[in-house]
């Protein structure tokens, strides 16, 4: 099976980088356009496989510069996969609490229409008991939005990140 190919043209080497960032060449941020061309070129391709990275640059880049571009790109999407993770992570722990409190205020507004309702008269009791189940359901709303919802796009963005994290980088100097 061959790996699906991302095409990147290039002046330099350099316009792959974030030229603001002043850190070693293998640390160093990728630039934002390049980073969304990529990404979103990745998004396109089939989700099984693995990833290449061709760079076409038109200036043949210093040897040491050329040797590590495979390393530095796969720190950087290894760093934006990690930082998704704990993403992820912040977001269930975030839904496990909800979740908890939803259920606990759940658990309070049926109890408390169960002591509302014999206290009213007949239809008032029935529509402070059902308006209490009401908001305690609406209560729930947002740990089920997590769990059904919220979680699926953030680990998408993570498998993508980390398969970008593994891919091959080739770098061809046109002339």
């Amino acid at each position: 099976m061959s790996n699906a190919r991302i095409e990147v043209r290039l002046r330099e080497l350099a316009q792959l980088f974030n030229s603001l960032d002043p850190s070693p060449f293998i640390d160093r941020d990728l630039d934002a356009d390049a980073e969304e061309f990529i990404v979103s070129w990745a998004r396109e391709l089939p989700h099984h496989g693995e990833l290449e990275l061709h760079l076409h640059v038109a200036e043949a880049p210093d040897a040491e510069r050329a040797a590590g571009v495979q390393e530095a790109v796969r720190h950087y999407f290894a760093s934006r996969a990690a930082i998704k993770e704990r993403e992820l992570r912040q977001l269930l722990r975030r839904g496990r609490a909800s979740m908890a409190i939803g259920i606990v205020f759940l658990a309070a507004c049926f109890a408390l229409g169960a002591v509302v309702r014999p206290m009213l008269p007949a239809r008032a009791g029935e529509f402070a008991e059902l308006g209490l189940h009401i908001v305690g359901w609406v209560a729930m709303w947002r740990p089920l939005e997590i769990y059904l919802y919220d979680w699926w796009p953030i680990r998408a963005d993570l498998r993508l990140l980390q398969r970008l994290a593994r891919m091959n980088v080739r770098l061809d100097v046109r002339r």
